[in-house]
């Protein structure tokens, strides 16, 4: 039986060019290879799952190539590069700073470091999640960090920037990675499912986008994980039963409803949504989400803010169309006070149910 891979690890790029949304990262690093400009240390920092750790070893396997293609990529045909694809390379060194965090391992680190490579031109030494190191390993790091041997790059990789030292920002070329936008996640899970041969619906790939919060490592974990729930043909509705998302048709229901000033099927439709095991909280929030994105297809040049895409966005149109703005923004306040006076409320129900009254009467004192 042929072992699986999942999708995080079998999908992951390998070259700058296959990068996702991070371009002027990409670009800035091929060139200061390009250019011969490399500096010795580099801090790549940002969220999760974002390509931190995938670009340093993008990084460090190109600046040993031996023989770098046009478009400064690593040519995966060099000796360098083969090893390092076979994961048997000595050129790179990678050390998980949450596990190995002591003045200790920093000592070990830097007595290795004095080591020039046995073959390339380069010793890199990512380090991982570089803000769990102790005050001590950042001290004893100092030294070397700041004139290590020519041979010796250091591209340090964290999601807590403000976790570390100035001295030691101030000794490193400093990168932000950024989250990625849920229209690229979209795109490549479209491309990660047709490789796969997995028949599945865009509105359920813009559900996953959206759950995965910018980061495509948790946007393709939840892509295996509905893969393994639904099989080879994944539907929207699969997508939010296997989540636990709240259907986006039960929010364009109740704003029809609230332009009825229809309240007796507003708390049934309400009651209906608890009976399938959602909170109060969650239904809240995403009530105020709706508004939000009702708000922004008012106007033209807004609606690329909307993260929806297909049918669901066409429907947000017609939707915004029959709503006036005077009313969003209204029920955009009542569902915000609801939010952030539900921790604090006794009775959670009562206080969403006197909320969406008040939205489903607003229309009725403006008539």
């Amino acid at each position: 039986m042929e072992n699986f891979i999942v999708s995080a690890r079998k999908y992951r790029p390998d070259t700058f060019e296959s990068v996702i949304a991070q371009k002027a990262i990409t670009n800035t690093l091929k060139n200061a290879i390009k250019s011969n400009q490399l500096a010795h240390a580099y801090l790549f920092c940002g969220p999760r799952g974002v390509g931190k750790t995938t670009c340093a070893r993008i990084f460090a396997k190109t600046i040993n190539c031996s023989n770098l293609t046009s478009e400064t990529e690593a040519c995966n045909e060099c000796e360098s590069c083969v090893s390092f694809n076979s994961s048997r390379s000595f050129n790179i060194h990678e050390l998980d700073a949450a596990s190995n965090n002591s003045v200790d391992d920093i000592r070990n680190l830097t007595d290795q470091v004095r080591i020039p490579p046995q073959m390339g031109r380069y010793s890199v030494y990512i380090i991982d999640e570089v803000h769990m190191l102790s005050a001590q390993a950042f001290n004893a790091f100092l030294k070397t960090l700041e004139e290590p041997p020519n041979h010796a790059i250091f591209i340090l990789a964290t999601t807590e920037k403000h976790k570390i030292i100035p001295t030691i920002l101030s000794r490193c070329q400093i990168f932000d990675f950024n989250r990625i936008g849920v229209s690229d996640i979209t795109s490549h899970l479209e491309y990660v499912a047709k490789s796969e041969g997995v028949e599945v619906e865009s509105e359920g790939l813009n559900v996953i986008a959206q759950k995965a919060d910018g980061a495509m490592r948790d946007a393709l974990s939840i892509f295996d994980q509905i893969v393994s729930f639904s099989g080879k043909k994944v539907t929207y509705k699969d997508v939010i039963t296997n989540l636990n998302v709240l259907d986006y048709d039960y929010y364009f229901k109740l704003v029809d409803q609230f332009l009825k000033n229809d309240v007796t099927q507003v708390l049934l439709t309400f009651d209906d949504i608890l009976s399938h095991g959602f909170d109060g909280h969650h239904f809240i929030n995403g009530l105020s989400n709706h508004f939000r994105d009702l708000l922004v297809c008012k106007d033209p040049a807004t609606v690329q803010l909307l993260e929806v895409g297909g049918e669901i966005k066409e429907r947000y149109k017609q939707q915004a169309g029959l709503a006036g703005s005077g009313f969003l923004l209204d029920a955009l306040q009542i569902s915000n006070e609801c939010d952030y006076q539900y921790k604090l409320s006794q009775n959670k129900r009562l206080l969403v149910e006197l909320a969406i009254i008040r939205i489903a009467q607003l229309t009725l004192k403006k008539k």
